[in-house]
C-alpha cells in the first residue's frame, strides 16, 4: 500500500472528526475542505496504476497500453473548481451569518432559532 493512501486516509479522518467537534462555522468549513482534498486525493489514487506513464503522447512514448486514464485527473479539475465556488459560497454566508447574528458559533445559532 503507498504511503499516499494512508495520507489521504489520515486526512479524511482528520476531516470527518473536526466536522463532528467543531464549534465555529469558519473552522467547519476549514474541515469540510480537508475531506474534499483527501477524497481527491484517494481518487487519484485509485485511478492511477503503478509503472504507468503520464497520458501525453510524444516521440518518447511507447504507446498508449502504459498510460494511466485521464478521466479520472479530469474530473478532479473539475471537482477543485467546484469546491472552490462552494467554500468562497459558504465564506459568504458565514459572514452574513456573523452580520445578522453576531456569533458563528453553533450552539448560539441553533439556540436562537430553535
Amino acid at each position: 500500500m503507498r504511503v499516499s493512501f494512508i495520507l489521504g486516509f489520515i486526512l479524511l479522518s482528520i476531516g470527518i472528526y473536526g466536522v463532528c467537534t467543531s464549534k465555529n462555522i469558519i473552522k467547519s468549513i476549514i474541515f469540510f475542505n480537508i475531506i474534499q482534498a483527501s477524497i481527491i486525493m484517494l481518487f487519484l489514487n485509485f485511478g492511477s496504476i503503478d509503472s504507468t506513464n503520464i497520458p501525453i503522447i510524444s516521440e518518447m512514448s511507447q504507446g498508449t497500453e502504459n498510460m494511466v486514464d485521464p478521466l479520472p485527473q479530469a474530473l478532479m479539475i473539475t471537482t477543485i473548481v467546484i469546491g472552490a465556488a462552494i467554500t468562497a459560497l459558504a465564506l459568504m454566508l458565514s459572514i452574513k451569518i456573523f452580520h445578522y447574528y453576531g456569533t458563528l458559533n453553533w450552539k448560539e445559532l441553533i439556540e436562537r432559532e430553535g
